[in-house]
């Protein structure tokens, strides 16, 4: 707060104890009693006491700190004497204190065992001008007037000011007669010169005989009124003499009057228009403060204040969209061909009533930005509603109005909030609504989602048809099979897999990096990522289907670039590269392209799809002496642990052929395992790999380290498609596998996989087992023949296993897609 005027610079500095104040303004010449309890506020009047008993008082800007600082304190205060003081039974002090003069902090010390300051002493201007005594004059005119009207019982203060020789000094003894707030009467105590302290004095008091005037003009109108009523109808009438003397009128005819008005200009539907005018009737019928006024206040304004038939215009450039959505993000293609193909069928038809897309994937992949920038590329309003852990079926439709703080559901609130009728709406995480009490909110978005019903959709709080035919939905999930089979049907589902290395380069470089240099207050000449530094950090220290953990990384090396710049003047631009970014991220959290040193028996390399993208999953076996119990671990689901007994019964019914003899399963305990035994795995698409651990653990044959795969099993050999087969790939080619093998039913998908992973990876379609053990084992196991049961010597080397190299085996025999 600015001090008004200058004090004298010629006043004197001191250092004083000092009590900070709640609630309360001193000014000079006035005498008031403190009741203090703050230990260190006691500790300065002691101080003050044990010296001159001079002390210093200022007011704190917010009374309910308990420990203020010198922010929380006021610059001006009073300078005084403590009189007297009286020592009370629950340990605080009452005392007794005449302020001098003001004073003005120049610093405060809050930290010692007593609150002390470095105060200036203000030396009090004295003016005895005509004007300030014709003012001095009609200020104590207008104190007896007020205190004869506002202020009773105050003879002797009346008698105390009007008996003040000097005018400058009548300012200070009428200031805390006043009704002010702490605030202002603060103001008032930091005006130094008297004239103008003085006029504001008079001021306040007019305003306050005045505001005592129309009270009573009030209050003798009521009275004349009601006579003797109850007390509610007095209240009442109160009330309506105050909307008259605000020139409101009576009866709340000007509420009225505005609702009949907008009722008039918005383009309300026939039906709305008949149920809102019914609505007003009942208004104007009911007591303006009644509770339900206020709902059918409410309702009128949720019912004006949508969006009837005020639409944006479309736009049907098609280059125009293709540019902002190129511009916006990079790949995406099919995404943006549906959209462009959407528009060019608006074009021709010559109005937009476009599916509803839905966009599957991981997260970071861009799914809720896309739809931010399909709405900017058709000149549309944009809406979000996060369904994330609505579980019940009024968030979508609303409450009814019979409820006590009923509101619309969260489509009509979003088109309220859209301001127009046909937004693009944006319905996310839809696959993580639950079912609960009180209905399924999933069930609700049926009818909001079927082009067929959706022109009538009726919200339980307005109960009024509204038309969301001319509204583009677009929803996103993670997981396409956690949405209503139902709901699902009325989409058209667009799956959205995570990014190669190369798209989250072009990713990085075009829109990461310039977005993080601005936020981060850098400078394009300031900082330069070199190809192999972004390469670095995407490789050794992410590890995700999208870039929002490549987009933090970024981030963190832009702000250790920024403090670097702050801290070291002669640094004028830091470039990134490999060693750069080890030192602003620390040691890498992946290691890419590191297989396993050797291959390794009973150990195969699968691959996994989950939520984030795709993973490399080892699975392990090992044999012990037993009796042929088989003990599964790694947190595996139900339709994993039935996949991997599928494999055993297999590998069991073809050991001959594999090189094993059959009297071993009697002996020998199988232990699988599928690491990291803290995250929970499920699905059928580890049969081939778990067969492989299997064969290989019992022949003694290595698994080639290169070497991953993923296909369910069945009992014949059979290897069965699987799905999500981009992001096992992409999980290959970041682990630094060379060689996949995979259903050959998920053939056909190879050609939506980009030929940037292709280049890289060997992908083998196989469609029995036995074609997955040729290429996956180091050699193919020679077939053996068991023992006749009737013979009892056996030889335990052979018992186990016999291996016998195979020669006859060629590449060539395997079909296989290289693209090296």
């Amino acid at each position: 707060m600015s001090l008004e005027g200058k004090y004298s610079e010629s006043g004197n500095q001191m250092i004083l104890p000092m009590l900070p104040m709640r609630d309360i303004v001193v000014f000079p010449r006035m005498t008031a009693p403190f009741f203090i309890g703050r230990v260190p506020s006691m500790a300065a009047l002691e101080k003050a006491l044990a010296t001159d008993r001079r002390i210093f008082v200022v007011a704190q800007k917010d009374p309910m700190v308990e420990e203020p600082g010198d922010d929380d304190l006021f610059k001006m205060g009073t300078i005084g004497q403590i009189l007297q003081i009286m020592r009370l039974h629950n340990g605080t002090i009452k005392a007794l204190f005449e302020a001098k003069t003001r004073g003005h902090l120049i610093k405060a010390n809050m930290t010692e065992s007593y609150y002390s300051a470095l105060v200036q002493q203000i030396e009090e201007e004295v003016i005895r001008t005509p004007e300030i005594i014709a003012l001095g004059k009609n200020v104590r005119g207008e104190l007896k007037r007020y205190l004869k009207e506002v202020k009773k019982h105050t003879e002797g203060i009346e008698r105390l000011a009007l008996d003040m020789e000097e005018p400058y000094h009548l300012a200070d003894r009428i200031a805390p007669l006043l009704n002010m707030d702490l605030r202002k009467k603060q103001e008032l105590l930091e005006v130094l010169n008297p004239q103008r302290r003085l006029e504001l004095v008079y001021e306040r008091m007019l305003e306050e005989s005045e505001f005592k005037k129309v009270e009573r003009k009030l209050k003798e109108r009521v009275q004349g009124q009601i006579g003797r009523t109850q007390k509610e109808y007095y209240l009442n009438e109160q009330i309506k003499a105050i909307q008259k003397e605000l020139g409101q009128g009576e009866d709340g005819k000007a509420e009225i009057e505005e609702y009949l008005n907008k009722i008039k200009e918005v383009p309300l539907s026939k039906e709305a228009k008949e149920i809102a005018e019914k609505e007003v009737k009942k208004l104007k019928m009911m007591q303006p403060m009644s509770a339900e006024a206020n709902v059918v206040r409410n309702y009128l304004d949720w019912l004006l204040a949508m969006p009837w038939g005020d639409k944006t215009e479309d736009r049907f450039d098609l280059e125009e969209a293709e540019s902002v959505l190129n511009k916006e993000h990079y790949g995406l293609d099919k995404i943006k061909e549906r959209i462009v193909e959407y528009l060019a069928v608006a074009q021709k038809v010559g109005q937009m009533r476009g599916p509803i897309i839905c966009l599957v994937g991981p997260p970071g992949v861009g799914k809720t930005s896309l739809a931010r920038s399909v709405a900017k590329a058709l000149g549309r309003n944009f809406v979000r509603i996060s369904l994330g852990g609505v579980r019940d079926e009024a968030e979508i439709r609303g409450h009814r109005r019979t409820y006590i703080g009923a509101l619309p559901g969260k489509i009509i609130q979003s088109l309220k909030k859209a301001k127009s009728s046909n937004p693009l709406m944006l319905l996310d995480e839809v696959d993580k609504m639950t079912h609960g009490v009180m209905g399924d909110p999933a069930a609700a978005l049926l009818e909001v989602l079927d082009r067929e019903q959706n022109h009538s959709f009726m919200d339980h709080y307005l109960e009024i048809e509204f038309d969301l035919s001319d509204v583009l939905f677009f929803c996103t999930a993670n997981v396409g099979q956690n949405i209503p089979p139902a709901l699902r049907d009325r989409m058209e589902v667009i799956n959205l897999s995570g990014y190669t290395e190369l798209e989250k380069e072009h990713i990085a470089t075009r829109h990461l990096i310039p977005k993080q240099i601005e936020e981060n207050g850098l400078h394009l000449e300031q900082i330069k990522f070199r190809q192999k530094g972004i390469t670095e950090i995407i490789q050794r220290y992410t590890r995700e289907a999208g870039v929002r953990n490549l987009e933090r990384s970024i981030s963190k090396v832009c702000r250790k670039v920024a403090r670097q710049l702050v801290q070291s003047t002669k640094t004028t631009s830091i470039t990134i590269t490999p060693k750069r970014v080890h030192d602003f991220l620390g040691v890498p959290r992946y290691k890419h392209g590191k297989i396993d040193e050797k291959n390794e028996i009973g150990i195969t390399s699968g691959l996994a799809w989950t939520q984030a993208g795709g993973e490399l999953l080892t699975t392990e076996v090992s044999l012990m002496k037993g009796k042929g119990k088989l003990k599964l671990t790694g947190q595996l689901g139900d339709v994993m642990k039935e996949s991997a007994k599928a494999a055993l019964s297999y590998v069991r019914t073809n050991s001959n052929q594999f090189g094993i003899y059959s009297s071993v399963f009697k002996e020998t305990d199988i232990h699988i395992h599928v690491p990291e035994g803290a995250v929970p795995k499920d699905g059928p698409s580890a049969g081939i790999t778990i067969t492989t651990s299997l064969v290989s653990a019992f022949t003694g044959i290595p698994v080639n380290k290169e070497v991953a795969m993923t296909g369910e099993i069945t009992l014949r050999g059979r290897v069965l498609p699987i799905g999500g087969l981009k992001e096992k790939l992409l999980a290959a080619k970041r682990g630094g596998i060379e060689t996949v093998l995979i259903p050959e039913a998920n053939e056909k998908d190879l050609v939506e996989i980009p030929d940037e992973i292709k280049r890289e990876l060997k992908i083998i379609p196989v469609k029995y087992a036995e074609e997955v053990l040729k290429v996956a084992l180091e050699r193919f196991p020679v077939a053996v023949e068991d023992p006749p049961e009737e013979t009892e010597d056996k030889d335990e080397s052979t018992s186990a296993k016999k291996v016998i190299p195979d020669d006859s085996f060629k590449d060539s025999e395997v079909p296989s897609y290289s693209h090296n």
